[in-house]
């Protein structure tokens, strides 16, 4: 059938070309419309789909061909009902749908209507589908719905009235969607196409509409909106004006309201407003291009929404419909009057507010779709109306500022640059109204509008720039201090964002009325009162009441601003007062929080940039510098310094930055104070972890701030003093244990460095041993475990190696810098073996760079840093000390003491073993080649000996030939002090003779005894060794047994040393390692067995502990004779008493050996000793004595060679009248000498000798007594025929004491007198006497017996002899001695009764008697009794006497 009607059509179209034209249009469809009842009664009705389809789409083209015939359609439109309802069914409704406005637009076109009764049905059906949403088996219910809206088009121009009544019936209803697709459809109807609805179904809509303005539901609202657009875009502009205008006003209105007083919770409510809101804004901008004549109050309407709302994103569009209405107005488009015209008789709002709100607007020019070039527009369109004196700039002014926005996006724009263009063209324009108060209702206004603004935001944080600038050009003073008071009691303190604004704000107005600003501020706090009631009390304010710290930290600010914004002519008369005063007072009087803190230095800051920036202040004195600089340092300490919390050592930091470049400078201790606290402060902070931003960037800001800090302090003294300053206050923190510290403390050397280098360079060389300073403390963090530091370290070391150069004209080749280049790569590197190799390089490149001095100071510094950092440290300093001092050594020879003391002291620090072995490695070095000078060195260190310096004797001892060398020298320190002083004549002299310890050296000697390869004997050394030790012992006894004190190096000592640690102990203990060491077990056993030691170690004992030792050593120690007795010759020939006390004391033992006559040393020994018995030191006399007598035991047959001088040397002692020592030594060697001469021998001497022998028999000593009855023994076995004479005269003078000593208290001398007395009973030549005794140690009966006979012999042939032994007997009645005096009693007795009458006779015997009774009162009860008894016999002889005299016969 469609192809058929396609036929049709063809045919139709082609009749005229017809040859045999048969049928016409009526003709066919009088034919077709059967077929199309057929259609729409039968198969329209049939179940299948595909049927119905099929049918549905056949009837279009059957209705092209039935339509057009006035007959058949009426005949139609009688089966539409079956065609509506097929909506019903599941046909798809587009297909039914194009078929009914197919018959529907045929019937307005053919002016055929149909027929009432269907109309209802029409409406209803087609109303459903536009109200109700479509099934989901519809495919096509958009395309449904656009053909639905095309036949109420064409029912409405068929059908007006009936349409739109059935329209009201509809909207009758409270269903939002019927009332929407109500509207919706009335919208289509007025925008009709041409034909254009006929204006009774405009009028019948607008009635329609009309009655649903109340609706307050947003979609109702916007199909409302859309209407009155479409109705002013159709043409019917006059049919909205009234009720349409006003409409939309309103919904304006209250779509801002409900837009700005929006809720969280209401999302969709929201989204819907926001249509409801833009439909608005599309309905204003269609109204406002397209109504003419529009009315006034729409105008008004527009341009107070300008001013009052609070919904920024309707601006652009409102002021874009206004420029329109203002430009078509202004140029009489609509034929009405202008608005100039009608501004006369409307409430406009004022120029100065309109010009206020729009500027503040247009500081974010980007917002609500690009506003800014909107709002210029229309300033620029009502420029005449707002200001005629503006209008010309404006012209000018405004095409650039749009082209500025134009030119970019709100991506690409500058804020600052924007609003500085803004404040210009303020500033531009409020010059053009001078001499009026333009500007101050400008200032009110916008005053005014700083409510209307929230905080913060772009637009009011302009707006109080606007305000500042705009007072500043205000020309009544009075005036503007209202405006700032009112301001300063409106403004919210808490507020931070208002509380800078309103800051802001009085600077820039004091750059005009820097007066008047600070009136206003004085007025405020005179008002305010400073009281804490006042402070605390809203009491302007209720809504938001003051703290008053936020108010005084406001004060302070706003006096700075002031300051800094202010003329800089008016700030020198006002910056110490009130500016500057006034800070420190409401700083002062506050609680000091971290706000006010910041606020403080804030403003402290403003103003002294502010005073830096003015011209011509050479010679102003800031007189609150000091006060300042000490409330700023007191923040700084107060700050945390293991944390950062805010920004105010930052502030603070910065704000000494200024101060210090005003006058009155900071004096050097003023600058170095606040360089340490300040580093102090910033550099123990522990580095910010990664996840917080914000204390990172405070982190890095105080980091910044203090390099310009130390920047600006060191720029004050930038010379050699100045840096080491700085560096010394660097230095505890470049040798942190903390790694961030040490980085963060070099980076700022490094940046300071750089400084210094480029300020200064050459023109100021560095101090003698700086560099080497400099470097020192550097070189360690060449190998920190930190990678940053390390970069920083060799950064900082370039800079002063390259400082050096340029200052000492050596500048590095191009190899040397390769190298140093390669090495600085490797130092970044994470190798620590490439580090550690790359900085030896580094130290081998610049040794040669440093004179002696130089490596001085770096040495010292090097050692001052081991261990105060890690290992890693330690073995860098030790790296570059090794170095230095192996490619350096040779030249070091005056600066060796200062490098190994400096080595010392901190050696004992070090624990790590590999840093200490390096130190005493280098230590050795220079005692290889410095010896003496190292020597001294050591031996000053104080005892007792710590263990660094026995690590480095046992050091030295692990090299075998160096320790023997070093003995050598040890023993040469010993030997000085008894060798003769000597002028030194080189350096190395001055050090072998400066004076040390002895007690030192002797523990450095037996420590090196000691820890010695034991292989080792030491043949060599041992003679030197022992003797020395030996004559340190005793010295040790002697009169100079106290060290030297050496007041120049000596340490001194709290406590006292230990017990074992003395010279005594110390030397012995040496010389038994040595023993042991060289000689064999027996030896060591003999002087352990013989208790030599104890006997050398006691000073009483001493001689005789060195005459055993000696001794000893000769018997046992062979290789080392020879040696040992040149040693002990030299020694005697000492003027040091104890040297030559001891050596004479070994050469006693030597002299009773064959090795001095051996060695051929006997001749000078002799000399020496002949010497020695003159010294006027008695044991010296003594000893030389007992070594002369030896000479008869280690060389007999030498004697008689020397028997002169023994003889005249020993008869010399006998002579001394003051030591018993001396004469009891002297008989001593004469009897030894004398065992190997004869009679002939002894010649001349042999007389005095007796005499002198005899003298001491009765001698109160003891020893003497002894000696003289031995050697006048010893006498008697010499005598041959020459002096035999002689010698009984002297028996004879002899006999009494010897027979009376015979009893001597001392049993050694009782012994010695009594065998002597025997040797010489041959000289009586009585062989009777001879044989009365047979032993020359006889009992007391066999000494009376022999008494007895000797008595009865003399009395028989010596009579007198007898007379003249009792008178010498009775003189030792009075002997000091008890049994002398006892002896002499009984011999008295025994002679008394020997004695014949005729000699009694002659005898005194009163006096006799008188003697005796005397002992009668002696003290010794044997004394008595021996008195007793001779009394008696003395009473006896007197009897028999007188009975034997002539007298008594008779």
């Amino acid at each position: 059938m469609e192809t058929f009607c396609e036929a049709v059509q063809f045919y139709l179209k082609h009749l005229e070309d017809s040859v045999y034209p048969v049928m016409t249009e009526e003709q066919f469809a009088v034919k077709l419309f059967p077929m199309y009842r057929y259609f729409v009664t039968v198969w329209l009705r049939n179940n299948s789909p595909e049927v119905k389809l099929g049918v549905i789409k056949s009837l279009r083209p059957m209705l092209s061909l039935l339509l057009p015939s006035d007959d058949m359609r009426e005949q139609v439109y009688d089966y539409i009902p079956l065609l509506l309802a097929e909506y019903q069914g599941s046909l798809e409704a587009l297909f039914v749908t194009q078929v009914l406005r197919q018959l529907l637009e045929a019937s307005v076109t053919t002016s055929t209507p149909i027929p009432q009764m269907q109309l209802h049905t029409i409406f209803t059906e087609l109303h459903v589908q536009v109200c109700a949403k479509a099934p989901a088996q519809q495919q096509y219910s958009g395309q449904n719905l656009m053909e639905i809206v095309h036949c109420f088009i064409a029912l409405a121009r068929s059908y007006p009235r009936e349409l739109m009544k059935f329209f009201f019936s509809q909207m009758e209803t409270s269903k939002e969607a019927v009332r929407v697709g109500t509207l919706s459809l009335i919208r289509a109807v007025v925008g009709a196409e041409e034909p254009r609805m006929n204006i009774k179904a405009i009028y019948l809509a607008i009635r329609v509409v009309k009655n649903m303005l109340s609706d307050s539901r947003s979609k109702v609202r916007m199909a409302i909106l859309r209407i009155i657009g479409q109705l002013a875009l159709s043409g019917y502009q006059d049919r909205i004006k009234g009720w349409g205008l006003k409409y939309v006003s309103v919904q304006l209105t209250l779509s801002t309201y409900k837009l700005t007083n929006r809720r969280d919770s209401f999302y969709q409510r929201d989204l819907e407003e926001k249509m409801v809101h833009k439909v608005t804004m599309d309905t204003v901008r269609i109204i406002t291009s397209s109504v003419s004549g529009m009315t006034n109050e729409f105008w008004v309407r527009l341009l107070c929404y300008i001013m009052e709302t609070d919904y920024m994103e309707a601006l652009t569009p409102i002021c874009i419909s206004l420029t329109n209405l203002a430009e078509r107005q202004l140029h009489g488009n609509d034929g009405g009057p202008s608005l100039t015209g009608k501004s006369r008789h409307v409430d406009l709002p004022a120029p100065q507010k309109l010009l206020a709100r729009l500027l503040v607007l247009m500081s974010s020019p980007y917002k609500g779709e690009g506003r800014g070039i909107a709002m210029l527009n229309l300033l620029r369109t009502l420029s005449q109306s707002i200001a005629p004196s503006m209008a010309d700039m404006w012209e000018v002014e405004i095409p650039l500022l749009v082209q500025y926005l134009e030119e970019h996006t709100e991506f690409t724009w500058n804020q600052k640059a924007w609003e500085d263009k803004l404040i210009r063209f303020l500033r531009n324009s409020l010059k053009k109204t001078r001499g009026s108060n333009w500007s101050l209702c400008l200032s009110k206004e916008l005053n005014n509008q700083i409510e209307s603004f929230d905080s913060p935001s772009l637009e009011k944080g302009f707006l109080y720039r606007a305000l500042g600038f705009t007072l500043a050009m205000g020309l009544e003073a009075d005036k503007v201090e209202v405006l700032l008071l009112e301001l300063l009691y409106k403004t919210d303190y808490s507020n931070d964002f208002d509380r800078e604004g309103v800051i802001l704000c009085f600077g820039l107005c004091a750059r005009g009325q820097v007066k008047t600003v600070l009136n206003v501020l004085h007025d405020f706090e005179e008002r305010i009162q400073e009281s804490e009631q006042s402070w605390q009390m809203g009491a302007w304010r209720k809504d938001h009441p003051w703290r008053r710290e936020a108010v005084k930290s406001a004060l302070m600010v706003m006096y700075s601003c002031v300051a800094s914004y202010c003329h800089p002519q008016m700030l020198p008369p006002h910056v110490d007062s009130p500016i500057t005063s006034k800070i420190i007072h409401h700083y002062s009087s506050s609680c000091q929080d971290v706000c006010l803190k910041m606020a403080f230095m804030k403003s402290i800051g403003q103003v002294t940039s502010a005073l830096s920036r003015v011209q011509g202040l050479e010679n102003f004195q800031f007189a609150q510098k000091t006060t300042l600089t000490g409330i700023v340092m007191g923040i700084i300490k107060a700050e945390p310094t293991d944390h950062l919390v805010s920004p105010v050592r930052t502030m603070a930091m910065d704000t000494l930055s200024h101060l210090s470049k005003l006058k009155p400078f900071y004096s050097m201790e003023e600058n170095s104070e606040l360089m340490d606290i300040s580093i102090h402060s910033v550099i123990s902070l522990q580095p910010p972890g990664e996840a917080n931003e914000s204390i990172k960037v405070l982190y890095a800001n105080a980091l910044n701030t203090l390099a310009q800090l130390m920047e600006g302090l060191m720029q004050r003294q930038l010379d050699p003093k100045g840096l080491q300053e700085m560096v010394h206050l660097l230095e505890k923190w470049i040798l942190s244990e903390k790694e961030w510290e040490r980085e963060k403390a070099m980076n700022l050397h490094l940046h300071l460095m750089q400084v210094y280098v480029q300020s200064v360079g050459v023109c100021i060389p560095l101090k003698l041993g700086q560099f080497g300073s400099l470097v020192g403390l550097i070189v360690p963090c060449t190998c920190d475990p930190h990678r940053r530091t390390r970069i920083a370290a060799i950064e900082v070391l370039s800079s002063l190696l390259d400082l050096h150069a340029s200052q000492t004209c050596s500048p590095w080749g191009a190899s040397k810098e390769k190298a140093f280049a390669r090495c600085k790569e490797d130092l970044g590197g994470s190798d620590l073996e490439n580090v550690f190799c790359a900085t030896s390089s580094i130290a081998k490149a610049a040794c040669m760079e440093f004179n002696c001095d130089e490596v001085v100071s770096l040495i010292q510094k090097l050692c001052e840093n081991i261990g105060a950092v890690d290992l890693q440290h330690d073995k860098a300093s030790v790296t570059w000390i090794s170095t230095f001092l192996r490619m350096r050594v040779k030249e070091l020879e005056d600066k060796v003491a200062e490098i190994l003391g400096a080595v010392l002291t901190h050696l004992q620090v070090v624990a790590n073993l590999e840093v200490r072995r390096l130190l005493i490695e280098g230590i050795l070095l220079l005692a290889h080649h410095h010896q003496e000078t190292v020597l001294t060195v050591l031996l000053r260190q104080p005892l007792p000996m710590e263990s660094h310096l026995t690590e480095v004797w046992l050091a030295v001892a692990e090299n075998l030939p160096f320790a023997r060398a070093m003995l050598h020298g040890l023993m040469g320190r010993l030997q000085a002090r008894f060798t003769p002083r000597v002028n030194a004549t080189s350096k190395a002299d001055i050090w072998r003779l400066a004076a040390v310890d002895p007690l030192m050296t002797l523990c450095t000697i037996r420590l090196l005894i000691e820890t010695m390869d034991k292989d080792d004997k030491l043949p060599d050394l041992f003679p030197d060794l022992i003797y020395t030790l030996l004559l340190q012992l005793s010295g040790s006894h002697g009169p100079e047994a106290s060290s030297p004190v050496l007041k120049t190096w000596r340490l001194v000592h709290t406590g006292t040393l230990p017990e074992e640690i003395n010279l005594q102990r110390i030397t012995i203990k040496s010389m038994q390692l040595l023993f042991q060491r060289v000689s064999s077990e027996g030896l060591v056993r003999a002087l352990q067995e013989q208790g030599v030691w104890g006997l050398l170690e006691n000073s009483s004992t001493f001689l005789e502990g060195v005459g055993l030792l000696a001794r000893l050593c000769v018997q046992s120690v062979e290789g080392s004779r020879q040696r040992l007795s040149e040693l002990v010759l030299r020694g005697m020939a000492s003027d040091i008493l104890s040297c030559r006390i001891s050596s004479t004391a070994v050469c006693v033992e030597l002299m009773s050996n064959p090795i001095l006559y051996q060695e051929k040393l006997l001749k000078p020994a002799v000399l020496m000793l002949d010497k020695g018995v003159d010294h006027e030191a008695e044991a010296v006399r003594v000893l030389s004595l007992r070594a002369l007598g030896n000479m008869a035991l280690g060389a007999p047959k030498q004697v008689k060679r020397y028997r002169k001088l023994l003889l005249e040397r020993c008869l010399c002692s006998l002579r001394e009248s003051t030591s018993t020592s001396v004469v009891s030594e002297g008989m001593a060697a004469l009897t030894k000498i004398l065992a190997e001469l004869r009679e002939g021998d002894v010649g001349s001497s042999f007389n005095p000798i007796s005499e002198r022998c005899r003298a001491f028999f009765d001698n109160e000593s003891e020893l003497l007594r002894s000696k003289a009855f031995v050697l006048f023994g010893k006498l008697a076995k010499v005598v041959w025929i020459a002096k035999k004479h002689f010698f009984k005269v002297e028996v004879r003078k002899a006999w009494v004491p010897l027979l009376l000593h015979c009893e001597d208290p001392c049993s050694d001398a009782a012994a010695a007198c009594t065998a002597t007395m025997f040797q010489c009973l041959h000289f009586w030549g009585w062989k009777a006497l001879e044989g009365s005794c047979a032993r020359s140690a006889a009992s007391a009966e066999e000494m009376t017996a022999f008494q007895n006979t000797m008595c009865s012999i003399l009395t028989q042939k010596k009579p007198a002899v007898l007379q003249d032994f009792l008178l010498e007997t009775i003189t030792y009645v009075r002997s000091n001695l008890s049994r002398i005096r006892i002896a002499a009693c009984n011999l008295a007795g025994i002679i008394m009764k020997q004695m014949s009458a005729c000699y009694l006779k002659q005898l005194d015997l009163p006096a006799l008697r008188n003697s005796l009774q005397e002992l009668q009162l002696d003290s010794d009860p044997g004394v008595r009794r021996a008195a007793l008894e001779t009394l008696k016999v003395l009473d006896n002889c007197s009897q028999h006497s007188l009975l034997a005299s002539p007298e008594g016969t008779s």
